[in-house]
């Protein structure tokens, strides 16, 4: 509306956000004009709480008797929204993170910088990093997109079978129809024989399966079902520190209780049973331990879970009565010499019926790491071992409320599990992939252990699987201080100044979790091994020149 009207003191009040005050007031009183610098009224001084409270009242009653709009504040403010939302952080796209991309853009407007380009290891995104899909997924994905690409002789008859099988379990042989809620029928068969050829044989069952958008979502989806009670009955959740992000993002999100244990820095970041005993005595104190979440092989650790600790790991779970959560989305990323994965599931069950049939366990995996890295189609399976079936009615329930994992991810993790095999037309092309990638990774995993461990003030534990290293920095008091200054955490200061002067993206160890007083970053081994050596040695030269300038 463009029209305006005068008042008595000859004002032009504009219709819009002042409208409503012409249409109560012919003449608008001198305590408006005297609140507001005119001649515009259709300036930003619109907030009736600024208002003494009678006019105020007289205001929106007079508004109310002339069938104007009451004015109101907004309904969702940071006061008024779910206060446990705001307690989320997810460090992995923090604040470094926001200032990387701003940086990136300033670097393509021209803005000069001592570096040019952004190295992001904040991440474990490996195509984002440059790694090659691996063929055979993308040909039955391209074929299951499009199938008219089935008459196609470029396609081999291996990827052509997979995608009609796969088609073929879809609503109207369409990938782009809904699935069941619990996931695609056949690709449930297949996570289950996966799984059973996996751990030696050990039975499992396609009704124990669903099938999930990456595993975080099968993760948050299970500390729902367990998050229950108020005050000191409340769900204590059990994670280790330090943790991937998710976990505690989760919890306060949940209004459940974060329990710490730690992981043992001088044994490799070992788990101690001894620690999670002390951890859960303390958190009995003001809540109810439910769940003990365990990440193997670790992140943001790298490291390994030995068979023992595993054992170890269960029988504590059963005499404390907890549910167990384990997060195995690495078990193809295992690098060093005597290390080995083992799944919760196969140890489990050979440690006898004892174990077998009363310890409760939902697993994880996912199509975004190991040697495939497709974050992007957000693929995952969780299986639920010895689960009350009335509670997995509830599950059940739960997950059709979001209808359905995407289609293409289920279908991408059908082909992890259900991979081509000697004598196959796609084996040895997959292979030589599938090598390659997990060679590369292994190499890049040791020379980055290697690297670090040259930088005085910067010790690495051995990388023995997952993606990451989690190196431990010696920062000097000075920077200790100014951090504290700036309302930083010493290593988010460290890790920013790393970004300005180097235009390298890690993440610092506080978004983790580390034990007080020690400070630590996480990096992905991910990049190009020329750019990981160029990025290790840009890293060694800048934490020289920090120790320099701040001791």
């Amino acid at each position: 509306m463009n029209s305006s009207r005068i008042n008595s003191r000859g004002y032009v009040l504009k219709w819009g956000r002042c409208e409503a005050y012409a249409a109560v007031y012919p003449t608008v009183p001198d305590w408006v004009l005297n609140f507001s610098p005119l001649p515009s009224l259709s300036s930003p001084h619109r907030n009736l709480s600024a208002f003494p409270a009678a006019q105020s009242e007289h205001l929106q009653q007079k508004m109310s008797e002339n069938g104007a709009l009451p004015l109101r504040g907004k309904v969702l403010t940071v006061d008024t929204m779910n206060a446990n939302v705001k307690k989320v952080d997810y460090a992995v796209r923090g604040p470094i993170v926001q200032r990387a991309v701003q940086i990136e853009k300033e670097l393509k407007e021209g803005v000069k910088k001592p570096f040019e380009e952004v190295i992001k290891a904040n991440i474990g995104d490996a195509h984002a990093m440059g790694q090659r899909p691996i063929t055979f997924f993308r040909q039955v994905i391209a074929l299951c997109t499009y199938p008219q690409l089935l008459d196609d002789n470029k396609f081999p008859e291996d990827a052509k079978n997979r995608a009609r099988r796969i088609l073929q379990s879809c609503g109207g042989n369409s990938i782009g129809a809904y699935t069941t809620s619990q996931g695609i029928d056949c690709v449930r068969h297949d996570v289950a024989s996966y799984i059973q050829r996996r751990d030696g044989g050990i039975p499992s069952d396609p009704d124990n399966i669903y099938l999930t958008t990456g595993a975080s979502d099968g993760i948050v989806t299970i500390l729902k079902l367990l998050t229950a009670g108020e005050g000191r009955t409340r769900t204590g959740v059990m994670i280790s520190i330090p943790q991937y992000p998710l976990y505690s993002a989760s919890i306060a999100e949940l209004g459940a209780v974060q329990i710490n244990y730690y992981l043992n820095e001088e044994k490799c970041w070992s788990l101690d049973i001894s620690e999670l005993q002390r951890s859960l005595h303390a958190a009995r104190e003001h809540c109810n331990p439910r769940v003990l979440c365990i990440i193997n092989p670790g992140n943001p650790t790298g490291q390994v879970q030995s068979r023992q600790c595993i054992e170890d790991v269960i029988r504590f779970a059963a005499k404390e009565n907890l549910f167990l959560m384990a997060d195995e989305v690495y078990q193809d990323n295992v690098y060093a010499e005597g290390c080995e994965f083992h799944s919760f599931k196969k140890v489990l069950f050979e440690m006898g019926p004892e174990y077998s049939s009363k310890v409760e366990l939902a697993s994880f995996h996912s199509t975004s790491k190991c040697y495939m890295g497709e974050c992007g189609f957000r693929g995952g399976y969780m299986e639920v071992i010895n689960m009350d079936p009335e509670v997995k009615a509830q599950l059940t329930k739960l997950v059709s409320v979001r209808l359905c994992p995407p289609a293409p991810g289920q279908a991408l993790m059908d082909l992890v599990v259900n991979s081509p095999q000697p004598g196959e037309p796609s084996y040895q092309t997959f292979m030589k992939e599938r090598t390659a990638v997990l060679s590369a990774l292994a190499e890049k995993a040791k020379l980055t252990e290697e690297i670090l461990n040259t930088v005085p003030g910067i010790s690495c534990n051995p990388v023995q699987g997952a993606m990451y290293s989690f190196p431990r920095i010696t920062l000097p008091e000075r920077a200790i201080n100014e951090a504290k200054a700036k309302g930083q955490a010493p290593d988010m200061f460290y890790c920013m100044k790393l970004l300005e002067e180097s235009g390298i993206c890690l993440v610092p160890g506080s978004g983790f979790g580390q034990r007080e007083g020690t400070y630590h970053f996480r990096m992905t081994i991910l990049p190009p091994t020329d750019k990981l050596k160029i990025m290790l040695n840009k890293l060694k030269e800048f934490h020289q020149k920090f120790t320099q300038q701040y001791s």
